[in-house]
């Protein structure tokens, strides 16, 4: 492993490193005879035969720590690197080189979790035995016991995320007959979450819905995640303002302290415009040269020979995805991975050119639906659409199957929000102004959920999901004491009904609707403002690294 990589991905990685966590939920007196299955995304750790572990995205970083390593492998994995960069691309304009040891060594970092060219797990690599027994287990376990009720995860579906969702609903089908046996229970609820609403998706496409009581969707990537999607389909976009929002988020959760003087630092690069600059030429000079082959290499040495990530590339990238980490259709990249391509075609036509029928074919079919959109943090800033409303991962766009919203930092109009209120659809206007609920699919079906990071699923979003998947009716928006709009506070563990009293939850702010424009003075304004801040900053560094030394000596 090298130390170096692992740091590149940390800003990729840390949204999604965090295990989700359960507080205790008050139901409120719910108690279903309906037993539940819980489907979520990507937090159970992978392992090899030998039972080491694999893959874990909390613990992918300290995977090196456990590693002696001295400088001489750092530099030997930059050469690695820089040299075909150099001397062969930059110098003779021959650049497969760099693409080849570039997925080489990051591809170290990941390891026995890269699936092969087929689609297929290394073998003997996936969920440990331990959990496969427990998966057994409950198959023929009646969990009700003396509680009298079914629980929201007494019956958690585990699986190995990477694989093909298709063939994954085929072993949640499964279960769910297994569950239905043993409970002697004639339909059941389902709560899903991230990746595992594309297996949801696919299971519902292939075996339909007569099993289900209700189905819900959290924080939902089946009908796209930008973050994955346009990352490697020649979307990809650095945003010096988002990055900014990302390293104050990530102090305000507690990933890592950052320091206010890096961030300060980030708003200088921006302001200055010297941020903007350096992409600017990158792309002038290199980007239309190497682009699609560091896509390429990147996705097939880190996410992308995982299908169940492909599930989250949208209908309209996906024919560029390919050709960005394939080549065109015939390219010999294409003929190598044709496995793999196989169980990607198949889900796209499937599954993902069909997410509005399947979605519709759910409320046709009588069975409850609950659909829930988190918000309030900046999105990974790695694509064009990062000014999107997101919960870091996942828009509210795409995981509220059609909300419109404002961009991360703004709301929407005055003008656009009379309008809303003329045509008598004002309820569907969130109390902070960033979310119009009228457009989704299913506008009185789907919860806005807003202070709660993609990777951390509450008690309260969860009660009422639960709720929703075992009602004798369709719940909605009015069964809920908390409304369609809801707040989190993360340091209480308090969920809220959303005011515009406290609405306003971003760590980093709100700016304005109405800006000033953007003129010669207003953009000097804010670089000297940006400039002095900086300033501020260092000095307060200055004078704190003196005052532990002592203060200066001669």
């Amino acid at each position: 492993m090298k130390k170096l990589i692992s740091v590149v991905l940390t800003v990729l990685l840390v949204f999604s490193a965090a295990v989700p966590a359960f507080a205790g939920i008050d139901r409120n007196g719910t108690k279903s005879q309906i037993p539940v299955i819980r489907i979520s995304g990507d937090g159970e750790a992978l392992y090899n035969a030998e039972g080491e572990r694999i893959m874990h995205f909390r613990g992918l970083l300290e995977q090196n720590d456990d590693e002696e390593e001295d400088g001489s492998a750092i530099y030997e994995s930059i050469a690695n690197v820089l040299m075909p960069f150099l001397f062969q691309g930059v110098a003779f304009d021959n650049w497969e080189p760099y693409y080849e040891n570039l997925e080489k060594e990051i591809a170290e970092l990941f390891g026995e979790a890269l699936l092969d060219k087929n689609g297929e797990p290394i073998e003997g690599t996936g969920l440990p035995q331990n959990v496969v027994d427990e998966m057994e287990h409950n198959k023929v376990t009646d969990k009700k016991g003396s509680k009298g009720y079914y629980a929201y995860n007494d019956y958690w579906f585990k699986y190995d995320w990477r694989l093909d969702p298709l063939e994954t609903a085929d072993d949640f089908n499964e279960y769910i007959k297994c569950i239905k046996s043993v409970t002697g229970a004639e339909k059941v609820g389902i709560i899903s979450s991230c990746l595992g609403t594309n297996v949801v998706s696919a299971y519902i496409a292939k075996y339909g819905t007569a099993d289900l009581n209700g189905v819900t969707f959290d924080g939902g990537v089946a009908y796209g995640s930008e973050v994955l999607s346009e990352a490697i389909s020649g979307k990809f976009k650095v945003n010096g303002q988002a990055i900014e929002r990302v390293l104050i988020d990530c102090a305000n959760y507690g990933f890592f302290d950052v320091g206010s003087f890096l961030i300060s630092t980030v708003d200088l690069l921006t302001a200055s415009g010297m941020l903007d600059a350096v992409v600017g030429v990158t792309k002038e000079y290199l980007y239309y040269k190497i682009l699609e082959g560091v896509t390429s290499a990147l996705a097939l040495s880190t996410f992308f020979t995982w299908p169940n990530y492909w599930g989250a590339v949208t209908a309209e990238d996906f024919d560029d995805a390919m050709n960005y980490v394939f080549g065109e259709e015939g390219s010999e990249k294409r003929k190598e991975y044709a496995g793999l391509i196989e169980k990607l075609e198949n889900y796209d036509e499937v599954v993902r050119q069909h997410i509005p029928e399947i979605m519709q074919s759910i409320v046709d079919d009588g069975v409850n639906l609950g659909i829930m959109a988190k918000y309030g943090s900046q999105m990974i800033p790695v694509c064009e659409s990062s000014d999107m409303v997101s919960d870091q991962i996942a828009s509210v766009y795409r995981a509220s199957y059609g909300a419109t919203t404002s961009t991360v930092n703004n709301t929407l109009t005055k003008e656009y929000i009379s309008a809303k209120q003329a045509a008598g659809l004002g309820k569907y206007i969130s109390p902070d102004g960033q979310i119009d609920a009228s457009t989704c699919m299913f506008p009185d079906n789907t919860w806005f959920y807003k202070g709660a990071t993609h990777s951390n699923w509450t008690s309260y979003e969860i009660k009422i999901l639960y709720d929703v998947a075992t009602a004798d009716r369709q719940l909605t928006v009015n069964d809920f004491e908390w409304g369609q709009f809801i707040v989190y506070d993360n340091a209480t563990d308090t969920a809220y009904k959303m005011t515009e009293d406290n609405c306003n939850t971003e760590a980093w702010g709100k700016e304005e609707t109405e800006k000033l424009p953007d003129t010669p003075y207003s953009r000097l304004f804010t670089f000297i403002k940006s400039l002095l801040n900086w300033m501020k900053e260092l000095v307060a560094i200055l004078s704190e690294k003196f005052s532990l030394n002592g203060g200066i000596t001669e």
